[in-house]
C-alpha cells in the first residue's frame, strides 16, 4: 500500500507523520473520533439528500446499511428494505 498520496510529495508526508507522532496517542485517537464523525454526517446528509421523504429511523437504517453493507445489513435486518 502506497502512504503517499500523488498529490503530496514525500518531505510532506514525512512532516506529517512527525507532527502527528508528537501529538501522542490521546490526540491521535481523538482526532480519529472527530474523523469517524464527520463522516457519518457526510452520508447522512446523502442519504437525506437522495431521501428527502425519509424519517430519523430510515436515515439511520441507511446510514447503517452504507456503513456496514449489504450482506451484513441483511442479516441484522431481513425484513426490511430500504433504498440508499
Amino acid at each position: 500500500m502506497n502512504t503517499v498520496p500523488a498529490d503530496t510529495t514525500i518531505e510532506a508526508v514525512r512532516k506529517q507523520f512527525e507532527i502527528l507522532r508528537r501529538l501522542g496517542p490521546e490526540v491521535r485517537l481523538k482526532m480519529a473520533f472527530e474523523m469517524s464523525d464527520n463522516l457519518r454526517r457526510i452520508v447522512e446528509a446523502g442519504v437525506r439528500g437522495r431521501h428527502p421523504d425519509y424519517n430519523e429511523q430510515k436515515i439511520k437504517q441507511g446510514v447503517l446499511r452504507l456503513m456496514i453493507g449489504e450482506a451484513l445489513f441483511k442479516q441484522i435486518y431481513p425484513d426490511i428494505e430500504i433504498q440508499i
